[in-house]
């Protein structure tokens, strides 16, 4: 496999750009109050990841959205602040968004907050496969939709709370893109993390998966799910596992 073909990135930015710039223009009602684009204004370190993309990997593992202390500040999927800055080696300035939320700040890799669900999939990251280059030659990981929706009180308000006219255009970029980057990293499978981008997943590629793409799910980290809090790490090895893409 040639390097050009192994990392695609100008496409995948190409991919990444043209979906920043579909929800750009898209309007949310009450409850949401703030709406985050980190496509947008942490570009320098989302560039930084999808360069350590790899075509013909094994799985894409795909998230739901950016929590905001993750992704919103990072830009990095899961992106606890921490683990992009010390694992994967990802230090790039954030800039500050156009309308921010006065309980949500955007500080970038300067922020001291940790996200539990990015801790909990990196941690497992490092553990099982040592570097980010291990990883990154059989897996990526994509959040189904680029945005983070904040409620006046600062509560997280998750995509699929949304009223149906707001989700379909949302919904309908989000495809693309994610159809646009199975084409393009032609994964052996496609694993949903959590039972609402599972969905979505099976939804959006149902013509592939019926071409032959594999499809499967693992326990979400969040700490809001008490399967989690349990043993989250042992779970999903085990469910990898059963996907044939970890070792029995």
């Amino acid at each position: 496999m040639s390097s050009a073909r192994a990392r695609p990135t100008r496409r995948l930015e190409a991919i990444s750009r043209s979906l920043s710039d579909a929800v750009a223009p898209l309007r949310f009602s009450d409850p949401v109050h703030t709406v985050y684009n980190p496509l947008d204004y942490a570009w320098r370190p989302h560039r930084r990841y999808l360069g350590m993309a790899r075509r013909g990997i094994d799985a894409l593992l795909l998230g739901m959205n950016p929590g905001p202390w993750g992704m919103a500040q990072t830009g990095v999927p899961f992106g606890e602040v921490a683990a992009v800055r010390d694992f994967l080696g990802i230090d790039e300035r954030v800039d500050r968004p156009t309308v921010e939320h006065p309980k949500r700040p955007i500080e970038g890799l300067e922020c001291t907050r940790s996200e539990v669900s990015g801790r909990r999939l990196w941690g497992w990251v490092q553990e099982a496969f040592g570097t980010p280059e291990a990883f990154f030659e059989r897996f990526f990981i994509w959040n189904d939709c680029p945005l983070a929706f904040m409620e006046a009180s600062g509560r997280n308000r998750t995509p699929d709370k949304l009223p149906a006219a707001e989700r379909a255009p949302l919904f309908a970029a989000c495809d693309q893109a994610l159809r646009d980057i199975v084409d393009l990293l032609e994964p052996r499978m496609v694993v949903g993390v959590g039972a609402h981008a599972t969905a979505r997943l099976k939804d959006t590629l149902a013509d592939r998966i019926a071409d032959g793409l594999g499809v499967g799910t693992v326990l979400h980290p969040s700490p809001a799910s008490p399967a989690a809090n349990r043993d989250w790490v042992g779970t999903a090895t085990r469910q990898l596992s059963a996907l044939g893409l970890l070792p029995s």
